[in-house]
């Protein structure tokens, strides 16, 4: 019997030895561990933000490039005997009057035009309804009246000669300049 429970006190010493060096060895195990994935939280989250600014850069670039593309269209073209620009030239005419927004001391002149169809008080009328559209819509969007001057040529200044449907469009037009 002796030997028995000589056999049982040394597995439960072995065991406490064993857990007490398990223990002793885990914590000192479990701190760096813990200090890595702090650190890899850290680098993660740093790369994350860095991809996310990253992301803006790149926003901000694309909006600068679309800024200038539609600041670059001065010329929008309206349907037949119709005074209401079209539903595509509204993200470019909001960039015209967020730029007039921008700089207070920018002046644009907006010239009205029409096709050679009608008489020339019809479309001198026409071709003013048309810049004033505009003008407002401008307005809405952010710019001073005082920075936009109203002019309509009618049908006085065709972008193109000709008695067909395609001069007809490029004479339907509103054109931004530069004062």
């Amino acid at each position: 019997m002796k030997i028995t429970q000589l056999a049982k006190m040394a597995i439960l010493i072995l065991s406490l030895t064993g857990l007490a060096a398990c223990s002793s060895t885990g914590e000192e195990a479990q701190e760096p561990a813990v200090a890595e994935t702090e650190s890899g939280v850290d680098a993660t989250t740093r790369r994350a933000q860095e991809l996310e600014a990253e992301a803006r850069a790149r926003a901000a670039a694309a909006e600068e490039r679309m800024a200038r593309n539609a600041l670059n269209t001065t010329v929008f073209y309206f349907d037949f005997d119709v005074a209401e620009f079209r539903q595509a030239d509204r993200d470019v005419l909001t960039y015209h009057a967020k730029d007039l927004a921008a700089n207070p001391n920018k002046r644009i002149r907006l010239e009205g035009h029409a096709d050679e169809r009608g008489t020339r008080e019809y479309n001198l009328a026409l071709g003013e309804r048309r810049a004033n559209g505009v003008l407002n819509f401008l307005i809405v969007n952010g710019a001073a009246r005082s920075q936009i001057e109203v002019v309509s040529y009618g049908e006085e200044r065709p972008a193109q000669t000709g008695q067909n449907d395609a001069a007809y469009q490029q004479n339907r037009r509103v054109e931004i300049s530069g004062i």
